[in-house]
């Protein structure tokens, strides 16, 4: 399950850098060539083609995002970790509790996913303006406005949930996996031995 569910994480990221690529390799050929070359796309044997070098690009966009966030990341860690190595016995700690591991598995699906496509979102946005600059459109600067909007929103959109998922996952694991507090027993009032007269 593990290994699927990587898979699509990586798949997802890929499509969607590989759908930016697609727009301004079209903003770049022109009509004329686009036309040409529609037939060939348009087999199962491009579209396998595709699939494989989406998944190519996933991997590499998630390395160059991971890349790329890691000064954030280890700042928001230092919030709950002060040292690496309080981190990395949290994680061992983490990894003999089944239950919990799982749930940290699903918020690094999650943080894998946002922060591919903050680096998605910066492309499809270049893409699409480049492409509405290239081609004949009606009301080519309202629709350049909201395009470009709409990929700035989304943009800092993931970005605020790759860190509010990181920050959160952070701070669950060291509650999760801090050492139990040592029960203080309340201190009784010695019973008072009667006085021999």
């Amino acid at each position: 399950m593990a290994a699927t569910a990587m898979f699509v994480e990586v798949l997802v990221v890929g499509i969607g850098f590989l759908t930016g690529l697609s727009i301004l390799t079209v903003a770049v050929a022109g009509p004329d060539n686009i036309r040409r070359l529609a037939p060939v796309a348009d087999t199962p044997l491009a579209a396998g083609a595709a699939l494989a070098f989406a998944y190519a690009l996933g991997i590499l966009i998630d390395r160059a995002a991971d890349a790329a966030l890691t000064p954030a990341r280890r700042r928001l860690r230092t919030h709950s970790f002060p040292t690496s190595t309080a981190y990395a016995q949290a994680r061992l700690k983490l990894s003999e509790l089944p239950a919990l591991t799982a749930r940290a598995d699903y918020a690094r699906s999650r943080q894998r996913i946002c922060r591919g496509w903050i680096l998605n979102s910066v492309l499809l946005t270049l893409a699409t303006d480049f492409a509405l600059g290239r081609y004949p459109v009606e009301h080519r600067a309202p629709l350049l406005a909201t395009a470009t909007a709409l990929g700035a929103l989304s943009t800092v959109g993931f970005y605020l949930s790759w860190r509010t998922i990181t920050a959160t996952g952070y701070r669950k694991m060291a509650l999760q996996t801090a050492p139990a507090a040592t029960p203080i027993m309340p201190v009784q009032n010695p019973v008072p031995t009667p006085q021999n007269p």
